[in-house]
């Protein structure tokens, strides 16, 4: 009797198991669907987001040859069939190096993004629930840091820090100290309502308010203001590389394939700057567009209002 419960139990768990696969499935079908239909700017944008973040995860398989590996007597040479975007002062392959400068966007963008997401949570949770003096001290840092020209900060903690994959991730996770004052206001808004009235009124500590009530009302906003950013932490990934606080060479960033050494060669080769420059505005533009259609589609204030249409 107890091997027929056990297997009862372990097949109505699998049929359920493999419904919710089932709705997942059409819930991302549907919103595709409906993203292509709606925004096709944004729906465009996110195959350009795939598409880099394949070209990140499979750079060892899809890229022509190692980023690092020299052809010195093919220095410099134009676009060819073996060479489909040229080659550097170094003979290495262009597009080789684009498509693993991929993968360099995508692991700071991630990092910074998520650290960015943490700063923005707890400042903002932290200044909306408990007010007074936490909320002052708190606002004052968000608008110290909000008067400082946003290059001028990272160029001078870029240069305290040094160059590096880290150090550049928590450089560039201060961007997310912005978005606090968004998660702020939002939190205000529901520290009112009923069901944290509600909370307070059966004895639930502030602590489990914040994380069991507040958080996963606030977390889908900051999503997708991460989402958003996502393209401005690239471009500035690359505006610190170019100008030589981003990551060391060998390894190969949009905004390093820009500046360096390949500046002298520019006139004799612009396929140095060509190539990288599309790849760079690509992401940020399909980062941007991506970001809008999600925040029209999931936000629902913005739900019937006809904003960004054509987006």
């Amino acid at each position: 009797m107890a091997s027929e419960a056990g297997l009862e139990l372990e097949k109505y768990g699998l049929a359920g198991l493999r419904q919710r696969v089932i709705d997942v499935a059409q819930g991302t079908k549907g919103f595709v669907v409906r993203l292509a239909r709606e925004k096709p700017l944004g729906f465009a944008g996110g195959v350009l987001v795939m598409l880099m973040g394949l070209a990140a995860l499979l750079a060892d398989v899809v890229a022509p040859y190692p980023f690092s590996e020299t052809h010195y007597s093919d220095a410099l040479s134009a676009p060819s069939a073996t060479y489909l975007l040229g080659t550097d002062n170094l003979g290495r392959d262009v597009l080789s190096r684009i498509i693993y400068g991929a993968r360099i966007s995508v692991y700071v963008g991630l990092g910074a993004v998520a650290l960015g997401v943490v700063y923005a949570l707890v400042l903002g949770l932290l200044a909306a629930w408990f007010g007074g003096a936490v909320d002052a001290l708190i606002s004052r840092f968000v608008d110290a840091k909000l008067a400082i020209p946003t290059l001028l900060l990272l160029l001078v903690v870029a240069a305290v820090l040094g160059p590096g994959l880290v150090n550049i991730i928590l450089v560039l996770s201060l961007f997310g100290v912005n978005e606090a004052r968004i998660v702020r206001g939002h939190v205000l808004s529901l520290k009112n309502s009923m069901f944290i009235e509600a909370s307070q009124a059966i004895g639930c500590s502030s602590w489990r308010i914040v994380l069991r009530h507040l958080l996963p009302n606030v977390l889908p906003l900051v999503v997708i203001l991460g989402t958003l950013r996502f393209g401005t932490v690239i471009l500035a990934e690359a505006t610190l590389s170019f100008l030589g606080y981003g990551i060391p060479p060998p390894f190969p960033t949009w905004g390093g394939m820009l500046g360096g050494e390949s500046r002298f060669y520019l006139q004799q080769a612009p396929w140095l700057a060509v190539s990288p420059g599309i790849a760079l505005m690509l992401a940020v533009w399909g980062f941007n567009m991506f970001g809008d259609a999600l925040r029209d589609l999931l936000d629902p204030r913005l739900r019937g209002t006809g904003q960004a249409r054509f987006r």
